[in-house]
């Protein structure tokens, strides 16, 4: 018989999560009257050996972002989960710091990015589950532009690509720039091994591939949170990153305008900038219409695989495991079982009306920061994001806007740019029991914007004002121009509350988990209070985040454990 490699055995179990899982139901936001469950611990857990027995053993019942082709195996082989798997917006890059020499070169960044073998670096690490990236947005994105092509992997071409425009290699092989200076020792930051395995070794990789162009570089694995640190402080060389990016293109702008190259926190990490991808960045976030959109994002693509400020290594599969002891789990062919709509609905298998038991769920990182202001990691979010929420959702099963903490929208044009208008939801409170209303979202977008918070200040740097009425319930915000994105930009954002927001002396410093808050009830609460499913309890660093359900919930109907 011939031998199966373990590339094909792997491929084979990740494709029966594909093609043989139960289909999913349409789509009904009426089926997930929940939370269903009163605690969810979001555990922190950074090993993947730990994170595969934890789960097998009953310790965890969700594990998202498996990242190791084995642990897919063994699960499988285990018979105690479901598996599924989606593709989604991952990308992966190493990133150039283009601020200082010798990524200032577009010349080096090109060659760069010709000794790293994006391909069978691949499929070496994760043996079927995820692609090589081909471009700066995920092929998932129907902004995708399948012709502008990273460089191929070719080492003797970059070279000759140097030698060409003027690098010479001195006596001792060290690269050296037209104008004499020699490359410097280079340092690629990325997670320790034992946080994120296959980041340390692509930056391993990388580094060999800088080498065989004559550099000197090595990997620099280091503590996550100081990593991000170094990064948002620009005191970096070059580095590994990820991102879980949106299904709007225009994100680029955010990545790649040179107006964000110098903001602290801000995400265009490489600082790369150059006058033409500014103008079609600019056009990109300003597109009146869907097929102006387009056009720049084409033209945006196209600028970047020349000017080279990251270089895209792959794309990942979404893949995550549930045990089979509970029910009500949603996915799809888009959704991985490690999403809202399970958390809201899963109840423990052949559990009596009404009973309950705690949610174990994965955090393979320490939570750097739960200030929702400056938080800019996936794990922060993964609680945050239970926490607050926005006026529009994404429909899970066809990535088409949703009513939210808004029940409706509108947009016209009016003298000056787009006019939204959208309708709250009757009967909203916060987490803490008193009611959401169109005050707190005019307050919240106004901070955002008066405050110029890095994270979300591209989201409502054009907003003119806001206007809002009591009694329909609507808030109408002015844009200074007309966007194709301002809906999503606008709508996607969370919302806070007034009440508390106004009376912090210092977003920056502000510590919500440590503030204490009283609720409407005159419980003791902190500050870190939302409008989502579950209400932050307590957290204990290297261990666990406790969560408990939120009575004010606006899908919690006080009959959902029944």
């Amino acid at each position: 018989m011939p031998q199966v490699s373990k590339f094909d055995r792997v491929a084979a179990v990740l494709l029966s999560v594909i093609f043989f899982a139960s289909p999913a139901a349409a789509f009904d936001i009426s089926n997930f009257k929940g939370p269903k469950m009163t605690d969810l611990y979001y555990v922190v857990m950074r090993d993947a050996d730990a994170q595969t027995m934890a789960i097998t053993s009953g310790k965890l019942d969700v594990l998202g972002d498996i990242f190791r082709a084995v642990d897919v195996e063994r699960l499988e082989k285990s018979g105690l989960v479901d598996l599924s798997m989606a593709a989604n917006f991952h990308g992966f890059f190493v990133t150039f710091n283009t601020r200082k020499f010798p990524f200032d070169q577009k010349v080096l960044r090109q060659a760069a990015s010709q000794v790293m073998d994006r391909t069978n670096w691949t499929r070496d690490l994760f043996s079927g589950y995820a692609e090589p990236a081909a471009g700066f947005i995920p092929e998932i994105s129907p902004y995708y532009d399948v012709d502008s092509k990273v460089l191929p992997y070719d080492i003797e071409a970059a070279r000759k690509r140097l030698s060409d425009a003027g690098w010479t290699w001195n006596a001792d092989g060290r690269l050296t720039a037209p104008d004499g200076r020699e490359t410097p020792h280079i340092k690629i930051l990325c997670p320790p091994s034992s946080v994120a395995a296959t980041s340390t070794e692509i930056a391993i990789l990388a580094a060999d591939g800088l080498s065989k162009l004559g550099m000197s570089a090595e990997a620099q694995p280091m503590d996550f949170q100081t990593m991000l640190a170094r990064v948002d402080e620009r005191d970096f060389d070059a580095c590994t990153n990820a991102w879980s990016m949106s299904r709007d293109p225009d994100l680029l702008y955010a990545f790649y305008h040179s107006s964000w190259k110098d903001v602290k926190g801000a995400y265009n990490l490489s600082g790369i900038a150059d006058d033409e991808l500014d103008a079609a960045l600019l056009s990109l976030r300003n597109a009146p219409d869907e097929a102006s959109a387009r056009e720049a994002a084409l033209l945006s693509q196209r600028l970047l695989s020349e000017l080279v400020p990251v270089v895209p290594i792959y794309s990942r599969y979404s893949v995550a495991a549930i045990r089979k002891d509970w029910d009500n789990v949603y996915t799809n062919d888009r959704v991985t079982s490690d999403n809202l709509y399970t958390l809201l609905s899963m109840t423990p298998k052949g559990a009596k009306a009404g009973e309950t038991r705690p949610i174990y769920w994965n955090i393979p990182e320490e939570i750097r920061t739960l200030n929702p202001l400056v938080s800019g990691t996936a794990y922060d979010w993964t609680v945050l994001g239970s926490i607050y929420d926005s006026l529009i959702s994404v429909n899970p099963e066809n990535f088409e806007d949703m009513p939210w903490l808004a029940e409706s929208w509108s947009i016209e044009t009016g003298e000056k740019g787009s006019i939204l208008t959208f309708t709250l939801r009757d009967g909203l409170k916060w987490q803490d029991g008193f009611p959401l209303t169109v005050d707190d979202v005019k307050f919240s977008l106004e901070f955002l914007k008066k405050n110029e918070v890095p994270r979300y200040f591209d989201s409502v740097s054009d907003m003119e004002r806001v206007e809002t009425d009591a009694a329909s319930r609507t808030v109408k915000v002015y844009m200074s121009n007309t966007s194709y994105w301002h809906l999503h930009n606008i709508g996607g954002m969370i919302i806070l509350p007034k009440h508390i927001l106004e009376n912090v002396p210092d977003w920056r410093a502000w510590q919500p988990t440590n503030t204490p808050h009283k609720a409407a009830d005159g419980s003791d609460m902190t500050e870190l209070v939302g409008t989502g499913p579950f209400i932050f309890k307590e957290s204990r660093v290297g261990e666990y985040v406790h969560m408990t359900r939120n009575p004010f919930y606006m899908l919690y109907d006080g009959n959902s454990e029944k």
